[in-house]
């Protein structure tokens, strides 16, 4: 029998967040399905983040003994220990720990039942559990779905039961809403019909809530005219309170503050000077001429 256990930091928000991680896949026999980063087929584990945020899972512990669930402790530093959400992680059981963060320090065992379980940080609390049946060589023991409350073995002989190493349980070839859709509305009538229901609501609830707020907007108006002119509202009937301004009587007025405050010539202050310089010259003068009239 064999027991992976996973123990998570001490921190309680961590500890918290890693109770979504899952044991979500396994193949106890690789001869020829899923090959490592050293091109060897060594057993492996599929860890599944289950949470909607990344989830960082180093410091984790990962056993075989469930007498000593601190048999692998997963390195500090390595940036692929953070599994995105809904996202897998794999770990080598190769016993081959000085090869990597994701390789164990201890091997599976084939032709064996094996027995998989989680436990949280102070290596007592289970987690997650599952006992993996014996199994033929490169068939896996997964998840229906990710995880999913169901298990079943998988041996690539449908694409139901294909083996999914690093990836989703489940292959989604079509969304099934989108599909049940097109059945029922085959030519879009009904897609047109509910995007031109959804735009005019839309722009009549705009109206609506436009026409809400000038009436506040008058309202306050009115109530701010009553006090310029010494009116109590409280004091006054309705049909003698004061009606807001027009919009006619608006433009007026800003025309006549536009004239009144624009009524001067705008000159500017700037003085310049330019000098204005003519060119004189001696020789051009008809005194210096050098021809002269004779007397007589």
């Amino acid at each position: 029998m064999l027991v992976i256990a996973l123990t998570a930091c001490a921190a309680v928000g961590s500890a918290q967040s890693r109770r979504s991680l899952r044991i979500n896949e396994v193949m106890v026999q690789n001869d020829s399905n899923f090959i490592d980063d050293y091109g060897c087929y060594p057993a492996w584990i599929e860890l599944f983040n289950s949470n909607f945020a990344p989830l960082e899972i180093s410091s984790v512990f990962i056993t075989d003994d469930p007498g000593n669930p601190t048999k692998y402790p997963v390195p500090l530093g390595d940036v692929k220990t953070r599994v995105p959400k809904r996202q897998h992680v794999i770990f080598w059981a190769d016993g081959n720990e000085t090869r990597g963060t994701f390789h164990l320090n201890f091997k599976l065992k084939p032709g064996q039942e094996n027995y998989i379980a989680i436990y949280d940080a102070d290596g007592k609390t289970l987690i997650d559990e599952v006992t993996v049946p014996v199994i033929a060589p490169n068939t896996s023991y997964a998840r229906t779905e990710d995880g999913g409350d169901e298990w079943e073995v998988r041996d690539g002989s449908t694409s139901e039961l294909y083996v999914t190493p690093s990836s989703a349980n489940k292959i989604r070839g079509v969304n099934p809403k989108i599909q049940n859709f097109k059945d029922i509305d085959a030519n879009g009538f009904g897609m047109t019909v509910m995007a031109m229901a959804i735009v005019f609501s839309a722009l009549l609830t705009l109206c609506i809530c436009f026409y809400i707020i000038s009436k506040i907007g008058a309202s306050r108006n009115r109530s701010r005219k009553m006090e310029a002119q010494g009116m109590v509202v409280a004091e006054t009937p309705r049909e003698a309170r004061p009606s807001h301004d027009s919009g006619e009587e608006i433009a007026a007025i800003v025309a006549a503050l536009h004239q009144h405050l624009n009524v001067h010539d705008r000159e500017s202050t700037i003085l310049t000077i330019n000098k204005v310089k003519r060119a004189y010259s001696p020789w051009s003068s008809k005194i210096y001429s050098i021809r002269q009239m004779p007397r007589r």
